[in-house]
């Protein structure tokens, strides 16, 4: 039951999340919204947990975003009363870390969600291993197709023992791509290759709140002499440090001070360098003057691949053919999203007892299905409607009530519905002016009916797919 019930928090979210996403815009979202993780949910005191990766993001979306947050959960679920927003408990403090000789290791005191903090544990003879990489995150794990080939033969050589032709990699994705796990990657293949290697991994929002702290307690000396102590410096999501001029500047005698002692760069943004606005010229050149390696979204043939590859998970569970083939056709937007739908698709399927099939995936997984499905018209659903039952076009609009007529009319109506999100009487104009009654009669006819007739559904099956692909 408690599997369940995280199952079923976990696509509350979802919802909540997509909303909220349609309010406050992609930038804010993705820097505040995205990384919250759902925590338990006390039925005692109705209260649930929302975890975020440091205090300070913690702080910023419990000042901003509270009130809206605890709005939107309510209306999901009556039960919960308070939400709570902290840091997750278990990622609250990093040990700390010194050298051999008694001084704090540069990656000192910053968290490792949120840097992805990838140098070392210490022992008494230095380094001994990576810390804070995610260990999923590897070249073995990484699945390439055309789109994304010279990205991941690029982060190879940067991570390779011999020197890289080209310094600094500057990796451009769009979200959910692949360019975070190429990151990680490179840390986990660089330290296999240098063992005593200093790496510092972090985002540029964390970069920001480093070089405040620093400039604030004024400990700047100490943060340019750690930054500039390391043997391969990564930054995620290099678009946030755009209008700030004096980070900009710090980061800008990083990478010359790195480059003029052979060390390894590598940037990740979701635009190229000369697409990011605010930043300064001088810096612009920097991240552009080795390789831009660019990740377009994965075509249908690595869709495919990356989602065979995450099946061996799941041995022996059986996933037919055809909800691959779905899965992959229907989920187009981002790697992170396919994957996702794929495992929540199968956890449900084990926690309910249910056999995994192309009607629990449709059923399932609408919230992402209906994300990634393209703008359909209502005119591209008449026209192909009228192709699958061999009527013409104008039937859409006229007044025969013959039943070879009126059912490819009713199913229309009910895919302008599900696939539009266009209003009743915005689709009975539509159809020859036809009232909004009309349109609901004819929705809930053919939702009965494809409970009921194997065929009417499998059309309507047929249609969807048409449409979708």
């Amino acid at each position: 039951m408690e599997d369940l019930e995280a199952v079923n928090l976990a696509a509350d979210w979802a919802d909540i999340s997509q909303g909220l996403r349609k309010d406050l815009g992609h930038q804010l979202h993705s820097q505040w919204i995205k990384p919250i993780q759902v925590g338990g949910f006390s039925e005692d005191t109705g209260t649930l947990d929302l975890f975020l990766p440091t205090e300070f993001s913690a702080n910023w979306v419990q000042d901003r975003f509270h009130d809206r947050l605890s709005l939107a959960w309510k209306i999901a679920r009556s039960e919960v009363r308070h939400v709570k927003i902290s840091v997750h408990p278990g990622r609250r403090q990093m040990p700390e870390l010194r050298l051999s000789d008694g001084r704090r290791a540069a990656n000192d005191g910053v968290d490792a969600s949120a840097l992805g903090l990838a140098a070392g544990t210490i022992g008494e003879h230095g380094f001994t291993s990576s810390v804070g990489l995610d260990p999923s995150l590897t070249f073995a794990a990484f699945v390439t197709g055309e789109t994304n080939i010279l990205a991941c033969n690029a982060a190879q050589r940067m991570a390779a023992t011999e020197t890289p032709q080209f310094s600094p990699l500057y990796i451009k994705a769009a979200t959910g791509q692949g360019k975070t796990h190429l990151m990680h990657s490179i840390g986990h293949a660089y330290l296999q290759a240098h063992p005593r290697a200093r790496i510092f991994y972090c985002s540029a929002e964390r970069f920001m709140v480093e070089f405040v702290q620093a400039l604030k307690q004024n400990q700047m000396i100490e943060f340019k002499a750690r930054l500039r102590s390391f043997d391969l410096l990564l930054v995620d999501d290099i678009q946030f440090i755009i209008g700030k001029a004096s980070a900009q500047e710090e980061l800008l005698y990083t990478i010359d001070a790195l480059l003029a002692e052979g060390k390894r760069l590598v940037f990740a943004a979701d635009r190229a360098p000369q697409a990011l606005d605010g930043v300064e010229p001088r810096l612009l050149s920097r991240l552009s003057m080795g390789l831009v390696a660019d990740i377009q979204a994965a075509d249908i043939e690595l869709r495919r691949k990356i989602l065979e590859s995450k099946l061996t998970r799941f041995a022996p569970l059986e996933v037919p053919g055809d909800v691959i083939e779905f899965l992959a056709r229907t989920i187009t937007r981002n790697v992170r999203e396919l994957v996702g739908g794929l495992n929540k698709l199968i956890a449900y399927a084990q926690l309910t007892g249910q056999e995994v099939s192309l009607q629990l995936a449709e059923e399932q997984l609408t919230d992402i299905l209906s994300a990634n499905r393209r703008r359909i018209t209502i005119d591209e659903i008449q026209r192909t409607v009228c192709q699958f039952y061999r009527i013409d076009r104008s039937e859409m609009s006229s007044k025969r009530r013959a039943r070879a007529v009126v059912r490819p009319r009713q199913v229309a109506m009910y895919l302008a519905k599900v696939l539009t999100p266009r209003s009743y009487p915005e689709i009975g104009r539509k159809f020859g002016g036809r009232d909004h009654s009309t349109v609901i009669h004819a929705v809930r006819l053919i939702e009965d009916l494809r409970k009921r007739d194997a065929d009417m559904d499998g059309d309507v099956r047929s249609l969807l797919r048409q449409l979708e692909s």
